[in-house]
């Protein structure tokens, strides 16, 4: 219906009317040409009818015009369509089935006010149908369903999303944190609340990188519903083949178990380990008995710089030990004594590469330091490092990810590292500005334990850490450190810092409880004290086949290189599963570990059937030196990535990373219907999670939150190009008219 914008009363558009038609009857009312009485009310006719439509233009006609879509709010309707909705646990069916049935009950009845569209979702959103839902989907990405929807729909008026699922999320992001950006969702909960009958393998961790000949933590937790308590027997393959086998019972049905295995991984390719319970009769997720990680090989040999402030019995041990070992490339430095002109002397032993920046004992560049992974600090007084060296090697621990080992009584008393740079490196404080030793807190030890003097007792902390394995299990490790032989002594050591891991202890004089092996993070980078003297009594005075020594010190260096980067690395990609996008971060950096932005990085890739593909990165951090490339893993299996860094034509380094993809079936992990997620959902958006018998409700609580329709559009009738023509046509007519007629 037309309407005006600029409205007059009805007396004054009668007046304006009679004022046109007069204004237009007079123009000709007495021509200069004599003209017939129909040609002057043409003229006049024509004249009337131009000004009349100039008169409503003034006037502004308008009319409303509904916006598209009005007649009805949007309800999409979106159904899950992942693996987990294939489980057969709603009366017998699977939910999949059930699924569909509320959906045919669902859009019928909203169609009378609103307009539904089916969509489903599980790795991505796309049309669907409700005669052929199909649970196939590997994942299910609730929170990136949502973020789709939201940008679909968006400046489109919206009543609600309905949610029909079983409430499994395999994304990053919670789901509730994307809803309440969006309009209310109403999810809709198919399958069983309850625990079902069902056995998994919740967790498969491994513990640090292993060198070569290492030992490595397989820590697993499993869980098992519904089927009592009777044991549970855990299965470790790796590479398929089996390794080792526990029967572990459970305290209670449904209590987890957590166990650890020690195994042996290959030092020249990654390591599979699978961690499998057998299925139970009746499970509803067989799927979810095994999970797999994956321990990379050793890689390159670990560089470890022993330098000793004079020679000692108990350093040629330690050196004999580690020199012995596979894994670890030893430089040593001593310093002998004085020449005549009174300079102190050094016996190095050290690659030739290396041997020129050990001549004048601790190097003096950061760049010979930083191309060790250990630093071992043996009965070093403080005039051994100038203040500049002692920066050096504070930043090669912060800065370059380093680990340095302080021992002997001359590097940890008075006349040693006290006061210096490189005692804030260290995990415990150096006693010498407290007056005495400090007796550390009984709360790290057992109860009941006892600490005889210069014996090594194990705390707690100690047992479990990869520095003090001596045996494949806890109890046997234990032992063997009950029965090492005493040391000779050991150093006041002080209290640990905040953050620091004490791992042994022992007595010293008056009773005092001693650390004797302490550890801890920092920066990049680890740091060790070993307070104790005469650890070579450890290798002599037991049988001529006992390995504690070797195996102490060799674990010590490893656990300390083990986490020193080299310049270029990529960044470890976890929980990858078929289909998804990997993106994979390396970082460069030069010689002394700083990071380089004009950097050309180049990743191969071997996937798991033997193709090959090779990937360029860009820069995504300058500051950082990361650089960035994204691909899609189409398979299971392990996946070999190599990055090459170049500055020009220097060569930075090189890097290889190994990628599990599928180790889990997380569509499967917890399968149970998860209420508390579609609540908090429901909650954080707005809307109400419903059960299959409060369908009815869902018109009713749509209409509440549906947004007011948008107001109808207004549009002037006047303001196109065929009012402006119309005015012109009937100018140029009355012209043409008068022009034929004699009038000028």
């Amino acid at each position: 219906m037309m309407h005006f914008a600029n409205p007059l009363p009805w007396w004054a558009v009668v007046l304006l009317a009679a004022f046109v038609l007069l204004v237009a009857y007079g123009a000709y009312a007495r021509p200069l040409v004599p003209l017939s009485r129909w040609r002057r009310l043409t003229l006049s006719a024509v004249r009337a009818v131009a000004l009349g439509l100039l008169v409503l233009f003034l006037l502004r006609p308008v009319v409303f015009v509904p916006p598209p879509l009005a007649r009805a709010a949007i309800v999409p309707v979106l159904v899950d369509v992942s693996q987990s909705m294939a489980l057969t646990d709603v009366g017998g069916r699977r939910r999949i089935d059930a699924a569909a049935d509320l959906v045919k009950t669902i859009v019928p009845a909203l169609n009378h006010e609103f307009q539904t569209e089916i969509l489903t979702f599980g790795e991505r959103v796309e049309s669907g149908n409700a005669s052929t839902l199909t649970a196939r989907a590997r994942r299910t990405d609730l929170s990136g369903a949502l973020r789709d929807l939201h940008a679909r729909y968006r400046g489109r008026t919206v009543a609600g999303i309905v949610l029909v699922t079983d409430g499994g999320e395999t994304g990053i992001v919670d789901p509730a944190q994307v809803a309440q950006d969006g309009p209310a969702v109403f999810p809709v909960g198919v399958g069983s609340p309850e625990v079902a009958r069902d056995r998994e393998v919740v967790a498969v961790t491994a513990g640090d990188a292993a060198m070569s000949s290492s030992l490595v933590d397989l820590n697993t937790t499993a869980v098992s519903h519904q089927l009592g308590t009777g044991p549970i027997e855990l299965r470790v393959l790796a590479n398929g083949r089996l390794v080792d086998m526990r029967r572990v019972t459970p305290a209670a049905d449904g209590s987890p178990i957590s166990e650890s295995f020690s195994v042996s991984p290959a030092s020249n390719a990654a390591t599979l380990y699978t961690v499998e319970v057998p299925e139970a009769p009746g499970e509803l997720a067989p799927e979810n008995n095994r999970r797999s990680v994956l321990v990379p090989p050793a890689g390159r040999r670990r560089r470890v710089l022993v330098v000793e402030g004079a020679p000692g019995f108990d350093h040629t041990f330690l050196k004999r030990a580690l020199a012995a070992d596979p894994g670890i490339e030893v430089d040593s430095v001593v310093r002998k004594g004085a020449n005549e002109q009174g300079q102190p002397t050094y016996f190095v032993q050290a690659d030739t590469s290396r041997a020129a920046a050990l001549s004048n004992g601790f190097p003096a560049s950061k760049e010979a330091v930083f191309a060790y992974d250990a630093l071992i600090l043996a009965n070093v007084e403080w005039d051994f490092f100038s203040a500049a060296q002692l920066e050096i090697a504070a930043d090669f621990v912060g800065e370059r990810g380093g680990g340095v080992l302080a021992l002997g009584a001359r590097s940890l008393t008075e006349r040693g590292l006290v006061g210096s740079r490189l005692e804030e490196v260290l995990p415990v404080e150096l006693s010498d500005r407290r007056g005495g030793p400090v007796q550390i807190s009984h709360t790290i030890l057992d109860p009941g334990v006892r600490i005889q003097q210069n014996r090594a007792v194990l705390t707690p902390d100690g047992v479990r850490h990869p520095v003090m394995r001596l045996g494949p299990t806890e109890d046997d490790t234990r032992r063997r450190w009950e029965a090492l032989p005493a040391l000779s002594g050991s150093a006041p050591l002080g209290d640990a810092r905040p953050g620091a891991t004490v791992l042994a202890v022992t007595g010293g004089t008056g009773n005092v409880v001693r650390p004797l092996v302490a550890v801890q993070r920092y920066g990049r980078g680890r740091s060790m004290v070993f307070g104790g003297d005469a650890s070579w009594r450890w290798r002599m005075m037991l049988s001529s086949d006992d390995r504690t020594h070797e195996m102490f010190w060799r674990q010590a260096a490893r656990w300390l290189a083990s986490g020193a980067p080299d310049p270029v690395t990529i960044a470890p990609v976890s929980g990858a599963a078929p289909g998804d996008v990997v993106s994979l971060d390396v970082t460069a950096r030069d010689t002394t570990f700083a990071s380089v932005a004009d950097a050309s990085v180049t990743l191969r890739i071997a996937q798991p059937g033997g193709e090959a593909q090779e990937l360029t990165t860009a820069l995504s951090d300058a500051v950082a030196g990361r650089y960035t490339a994204s691909f899609k893993v189409d398979r299971a299996g392990v996946y070999r990535v190599t990055a090459e860094a170049r500055r020009g034509t220097t060569r930075l380094g090189t890097s290889e990373q190994w990628i599990l993809v599928g180790g889990a079936e997380l569509e499967m992990s917890d399968p149970k219907l998860n209420e508390d997620l579609l609540r908090r959902v429901a909650i954080t958006s707005g809307g109400r999670y419903l059960t299959a018998d409060r369908l009815a409700d869902l018109p009713r609580l749509l209409e509440r939150t549906a947004p007011p329709p948008p107001a109808p559009e207004q549009r002037d009738l006047w303001h196109n190009g065929w009012s402006f023509a119309a005015i012109i046509l009937l100018l140029c007519g009355e012209w043409t008219l008068r022009r034929r007629w004699g009038l000028r």
